[in-house]
């Protein structure tokens, strides 16, 4: 793991160190532990907060570990289901079941192609994850420095692009939540 990334694994063991060195500080009566423990805990709290942090930007995910770009899909089915929308509203104020079903059937088609992408982009991430820690690791215990730094940078980029497919699936389930 390198120092310069927020780390989601770094943020557990850093918060249960803190919980532990806070315990043994409270059985044995040391406030110096127990604070220290404190500060661990608040430490593996922020980073596991930062190692979330996501911005989405149109056809972006901005992350700590970096900028990737989405899957065409993703923004195509958006603005299909934008389209499809209008459609509908302006079929259901002129009277044209017409009109109102072709955009109904677009906005669905729209909806679809938007979690193909989704699903693209955190199935690669996922993968782009687990084989950059994997070869990191590996790169690591042969001394290849060139080749764990690449492989840093892969697992970085795809901790991006899943983190922005899980953004967007998470806002939509809060709206269907909402309804």
């Amino acid at each position: 793991m390198s120092n310069n990334n927020t780390s989601t694994l770094q943020s557990y063991v850093d918060s249960a160190t803190g919980a532990v060195q806070n315990a043994v500080g409270a059985v044995f009566g040391s406030s110096s532990d127990q604070t220290e423990g404190k500060a661990k805990q608040h430490k593996g709290d922020a980073e596991h907060d930062a190692s979330h942090a996501t911005v989405k930007v149109p056809g972006a995910t901005v992350t700590a570990s970096g900028i990737s770009k989405d899957d065409p899909n993703r923004a195509a089915g958006s603005w299909n289901q934008t389209a499809g929308s209008a459609k509908e509203f302006v079929g259901g104020v002129i009277g044209s079941e017409n009109l109102k079903q072709t955009g109904r059937e677009q906005n669905l088609a729209g909806q679809e192609q938007e979690a193909r992408g989704q699903l693209s982009d955190f199935a690669s991430g996922a993968a782009d994850r687990v084989t950059g820690t994997v070869g990191g690791a590996v790169a690591g215990l042969t001394g290849n420095t060139n080749a764990q730094a690449a492989y840093q940078s892969q697992h970085d980029s795809g901790k991006t692009k899943e983190r922005g497919a899980e953004h967007d699936i998470q806002k939509q389930a809060e709206a269907q939540a909402n309804k």
